[in-house]
């Protein structure tokens, strides 16, 4: 096997055994690359079907190119989507940076969709190499009963055996990207042929490399219009891939604050 036959392999192994182990599990939906592609696993996981819920985050912010995917791929897909709607700006802390505070909302509407469903389980679409918070992750990462993360306390996993053992109130974010990387996930796109938001695809001298809200995110300098174009972009460049995220050239803390206090 090449590596992304290895990659595909171990993220579909992971999405099983949570699937077998997790009682009530869900799928979070950014519409960006990586969580179509993590769709794109479980569908492979499970036959052409994916059988648990998958959740959009909402914060009607979004690019109107975003909704038009969603509302397209979600029937496409067959897809038993949830549109979560965010509280609101004033419902979040304000001591947080703009940028943050505002990414805070998902924070608040992840905690909102687990009190409302009671989901215990939690598929995510991150990678360590996105991000050094990030980076302290485990495939299986457990959550306390108010959404925090103890990046201090995680559980040991070794040979592939996976904690999913929580105590009352808890839940557990699972990971099947964790070990993929950015250029890794473009080079498994361009192989599947998966469907993406247009605005990843430069127009005019610009494109957005990482897809966030209007407000929010800034696109790039690029001419890379083709998956092949973006590949050999990220071959040739050493700028970091959220380098268009407003929240991340905000205060030095932020970021890790919102981590554990539950963000993606």
């Amino acid at each position: 096997m090449n590596r992304i036959d290895q990659l595909e392999n171990e993220s579909v192994f992971i999405l099983r055994e949570a699937f077998s182990q997790v009682g009530s599990l869900a799928m979070l939906w950014s519409l960006g690359k990586d969580s179509n592609v993590m769709i794109w696993l479980a569908r492979k996981a499970f036959f052409g079907r994916v059988p648990f819920p998958v959740v959009h985050l909402d914060t009607e912010a979004e690019f109107p190119e975003a909704y038009a995917f969603r509302d397209c791929y979600a029937s496409e897909w067959g897809l038993n989507l949830i549109a979560e709607i965010c509280p609101p700006i004033e419902a979040i802390d304000p001591s947080l940076p703009p940028a943050s505070r505002f990414a805070a909302r998902k924070s608040a509407g992840l905690k909102q969709c687990l009190a409302r469903h009671g989901f215990t389980g939690l598929i995510a679409g991150i990678r360590r190499d996105e991000q050094s918070v990030r980076a302290k992750e485990r495939v299986f990462s457990p959550r306390d009963q108010h959404g925090d993360w103890d990046y201090r306390d995680q559980p040991p996993e070794f040979w592939d055996q996976f904690n999913t053992s929580l105590p009352p109130g808890a839940h557990v974010r699972i990971h099947p990207l964790l070990s993929w990387t950015e250029i890794d996930v473009w080079r498994y796109i361009a192989r599947e042929r998966i469907p993406l938001v247009p605005l990843y695809f430069a127009k005019v001298g610009y494109r957005y490399r990482s897809l966030g809200e209007v407000g929010t995110t800034a696109p790039i300098a690029s001419d890379a219009a083709t998956v092949e174009d973006i590949i050999a972009e990220l071959e040739a460049t050493q700028t970091e891939e959220r380098e268009g995220r407003l929240m991340d050239h905000e205060a030095e803390d932020a970021f890790e604050r919102l981590r554990l206090s539950g963000y993606l």
